[in-house]
């Protein structure tokens, strides 16, 4: 599949505005393509977190630790942590057809067939040691408020790790209210920022930003 045929894919449930039952429909038809689709598009997103919770956490202390993958697709990234040594894998991911697609890679021990950010959620707070999350902020997928579930299932001290297209802060979704609110968490002395890392061609002739925070 060639780049250009890949991006007009991705324009599909990349659109503002889209309500999630169409958001769900266009990533379920396209699962079983998903992984060649972004490979065709030399996304890394789904490297930089495994990569930065691999760097962050000590190889002996990987095994005992959760871990919650945050839109996790066709589990890309949780196969990249288990192959890191990180054993105790829960996803959370509202696409049927991702999660079928996914649990083929006996990467996960849990999953949530749900949103984030909606105002409901099963996943138990100060849940999870880590949170990663490759790609789940984009138009139409998860608003501001998902900031506040993701605090919430973390455990104090733990580690909430997030890429994303730099582009998307200028969307409609984001723009003067993403950036804005993560701060306001951190004034709140809700989470501490680690680190924010620019990624040079994070996805084919766009760059990224890789978030660190830890959880108060």
């Amino acid at each position: 599949m060639d780049q250009k045929t890949s991006s007009e894919i991705v324009c599909r449930f990349i659109v503002p505005g889209n309500p999630p039952d169409k958001v769900i429909e266009a990533y379920s038809e396209w699962a079983q393509h998903f992984n060649e689709i972004f490979d065709s598009l030399n996304y890394i997103g789904h490297k930089l977190v495994a990569n930065q919770a691999a760097a962050r956490i000590p190889q002996e202390k990987r095994g005992a630790l959760k871990v919650i993958d945050i839109a996790a697709g066709t589990g890309r990234v949780g196969r990249l942590l288990r192959d890191k040594g990180f054993s105790n894998i829960d996803a959370l991911e509202p696409s049927k057809g991702m999660l079928d697609v996914l649990q083929k890679t006996g990467a996960y021990t849990n999953t949530y067939a749900e949103f984030l950010g909606v105002g409901q959620n099963s996943v138990p707070e100060d849940m999870y040691d880590v949170l990663v999350m490759s790609g789940g902020f984009a138009e139409g997928h998860i608003p501001v408020s998902g900031i506040d579930d993701m605090i919430r299932i973390t455990k104090p001290g733990g580690l909430v790790i997030i890429a994303m297209r730099k582009s998307y802060l200028l969307c409609e979704e984001y723009k003067d209210r993403l950036i804005p609110y993560m701060d306001e968490m951190e004034r709140q002395g809700k989470w501490i920022k680690e680190d924010v890392e620019f990624v040079d061609e994070y996805v084919v002739n766009e760059n990224g930003i890789l978030f660190t925070y830890k959880v108060v």
